[in-house]
């Protein structure tokens, strides 16, 4: 079996893979987590207090919602002292998260702003 095939195997319809993305999506099916997830893209790692400040949330609240992304894999966690730090744990929901806002700006209507000649991609 060649790269190319060992490749393509995940992406196939009949890919054991299937339901597992289904789980992924699943889980970014909801708007707090799509903000915790653009917020760590944004500022890197952040304590459960910053994120609930630009999330605009309780920090229960979305300590909650980290748990979540933790058990995913989507985050991962950095203790100093009494604080614990979250940080994305590759790029991989990032570019989830893009691509449903790209697709988003699609469903608007018009001409989306990241097809304007001077936007780049993920704008």
């Amino acid at each position: 079996m060649n790269a190319d095939t060992e490749d393509a195997c995940g992406r196939l319809p009949d890919s054991q893979y299937v339901e597992l993305a289904v789980e992924v999506f699943a889980m970014l099916a909801d708007a707090t987590r799509v903000r915790l997830i653009l917020a760590l893209k944004e500022y890197g790692e952040l304590s459960v207090n910053r994120l609930a400040d630009v999330a605009g949330k309780s920090p229960a609240a979305v300590s909650q919602h980290l748990a979540k992304l933790r058990l995913a894999r989507m985050v991962s966690t950095r203790h100093d002292g009494t604080r614990v730090f979250y940080r994305l744990t590759d790029e991989h929901a990032t570019q989830l998260v893009t691509a449903a806002i790209l697709q988003a700006e699609h469903a608007l209507g018009g001409t989306p702003r990241h097809h304007h000649a001077d936007a780049g991609v993920g704008e």
